[in-house]
């Protein structure tokens, strides 16, 4: 199959990683209880690193509280831990199958960490945004050197595929500064 340069597929990949983001910002919580707080979370089951929400219910009875409600009692230990790790700074109390996630009080200290939480993601969308320019960038190389395209459309692609990137880097700086907002609103 032959290789080309497609605008709308490195595009589509770009937007990828914009919603993954998107997603991630979800999961930070700032100062109510969200099921989507867990979704980062994975967890070791059956072999493979699953997400929390395959392996019980998550629910919100309190404004304050997330409980997940583990479907196999031989989980739960490794659910609980998974949560742990998460950076999310949760402490889950077990009950049985059932563990209970109190979310602590939003004090300043708590709000820098989320924010600076939230800087992580947006520098991983970042990147992986340039991965994808780069990918674009090696791909219009290769087709100059195999001369299926000419030097002025691997530039004129060149310079589209950077407002590109341009374009997606500012939509991810501008998902990060809304985020920071919200979670430093006392």
């Amino acid at each position: 199959m032959a290789e080309s340069y497609s605008k709308d597929d490195l595009d589509r990949r770009m937007n990828g990683a914009l919603d993954t983001l998107k997603k991630e910002f979800s999961g930070l919580r700032t100062g109510r209880a969200n099921p989507a707080l867990l979704d980062p979370v994975r967890v070791e089951a059956y072999g493979n690193q699953v997400p929390v929400n395959q392996v019980g219910n998550i629910s919100t009875p309190e404004p304050r509280m997330i409980t997940v409600q583990v479907w196999d009692k031989g989980l739960t230990k490794a659910v609980d831990k998974a949560i742990r790790d998460a950076n999310l700074g949760l402490n889950p109390q077990m009950d049985g199958q059932l563990l209970r996630i109190p979310l602590p009080e939003l004090n300043q200290d708590r709000r820098k960490e989320l924010a600076k939480l939230a800087g992580k993601y947006a520098e991983a969308a970042r990147v992986a945004v340039r991965n994808v320019r780069r990918d674009g960038m090696d791909l219009l190389k290769r087709l100059e050197k195999d001369h299926k395209i000419g030097q002025d459309e691997q530039h004129k692609f060149g310079d589209e595929l950077q407002k590109l990137t341009d374009a997606r880097v500012k939509e991810i700086d501008s998902a990060l500064h809304a985020k920071e907002q919200e979670i430093m609103q006392v």
